[in-house]
């Protein structure tokens, strides 16, 4: 893992202050989701590149005991992550946090909940060599695995013969560029949200209106905002690698803070050792998050009201009405976008011999 001083931490006071004193062009809170997804110029997207990493997103046999795939954990025929709290890894062994949806990773400028990871493809080669997750503890391990199915040799040939013009030589960071081209792919538009921002207003009802409104009065609106409701999506305000985070629970002292356990993880502390970083978080994603249950870092907020009530307390130290309440989750009910349909891909295989 490279040293966390390498990505540039972003607070939110900072950015939103220079967001909206910048000339260049004028700064809208709220986005719909874009036609385009950013494309890291290393990693161009290729149909066969895609495929491959769809083929390996499924394969439960990559993973050391062979029981677990990265859907596993982002379920991708669901909300994009498991509904635990905590994730079940390599011979039931939990994961450190809650696990995130995959959907629209693309707009995510930094990846994990401390955002120490600059890219996918980073994120992707850290999950794979964690022995929590799948066991594995070095490249070669893994590497051989692949190389012991004799399908895979194949469908890596068919999607980086452009590249080599010759056969390739399987590795981790080919493994890692198919995967993130895949997971790029998985994005979630036309909420009624969207089409509500693009013209279409009677999408929204008035109920959620209202939400969208406290939502922008309770503030919000300061943390989640743009195309992801995250902060900036890559673009010019953030590129990637950089992290854009906010402090939680910002105000500590409420009732939330043992009941929900808030106080138990410093967040991106534990990485940069500097005091004033303990809770700072990369704001996480509210898009599709009427799918995403359990909330937060630690997966301790059951349900979506329980989640807003918190933020609420923690935040801006608001003690919302039950009215507020549902009407902030109404309208956070219509980010839920419209999933592609996926079909499970055929696996590669080798014939006449096991795996394990």
């Amino acid at each position: 893992m490279k040293h966390f001083s390498e990505t540039k931490i972003i607070f939110r006071f900072f950015l939103i202050t220079a967001l909206l004193s910048s000339p260049v062009a004028a700064f809208d809170y709220l986005q719909p989701l874009p036609d385009e997804i950013p494309v890291p110029a290393n990693n161009p997207i290729t149909a066969a590149k895609v495929e491959l990493g769809k083929i390996l997103f499924f394969d439960s046999r990559l993973s050391l005991d062979g029981t677990l795939s990265c859907n596993s954990c982002h379920n991708i025929m669901s909300g994009g992550e498991d509904g635990r709290a905590f994730s079940i890894g390599f011979q039931g062994k939990k994961t450190r946090r809650s696990a995130q949806s995959l959907w629209n990773v693309a707009f995510k400028t930094v990846l994990f909940w401390d955002g120490h990871a600059k890219s996918l493809e980073a994120q992707t080669i850290e999950h794979i060599l964690d022995k929590t997750i799948t066991g594995y503890t070095n490249e070669s391990d893994f590497v051989k695995r692949i190389k012991s199915i004799g399908g895979y040799q194949q469908a890596f040939n068919n999607a980086f013969k452009n590249t080599f013009n010759k056969p390739v030589e399987i590795n981790l960071k080919l493994v890692s560029q198919a995967l993130s081209s895949f997971e790029r792919t998985l994005t979630t538009p036309d909420s009624r949200f969207d089409r509500y921002i693009k013209g279409e207003k009677s999408l929204l009802t008035e109920q959620e209106k209202r939400g969208m409104e406290e939502f922008r009065l309770k503030g919000c609106i300061a943390c989640h905002f743009g195309v992801n409701f995250s902060g900036p999506a890559p673009g010019p305000a953030l590129k990637m690698g950089d992290g854009f985070y906010e402090l939680f629970p910002n105000n500590r002292g409420s009732k939330y803070d043992k009941l929900y356990n808030l106080l138990e993880d410093k967040g991106i502390y534990y990485l940069t050792k500097n005091p004033g970083h303990e809770y700072m978080w990369r704001v996480p994603s509210l898009r599709n998050i009427a799918l995403t249950a359990p909330y937060f870092h630690n997966g301790s907020a059951r349900t979506l009201r329980e989640a807003i009530l918190i933020m609420g307390k923690t935040q801006y130290g608001h003690d919302l009405s039950d009215q507020q309440v549902e009407d902030i989750q109404a309208f956070l009910m219509s980010l839920t976008g419209k999933t592609p349909d996926i079909t499970l891909p055929r696996l590669p295989v080798s014939s006449g011999k096991s795996v394990f």
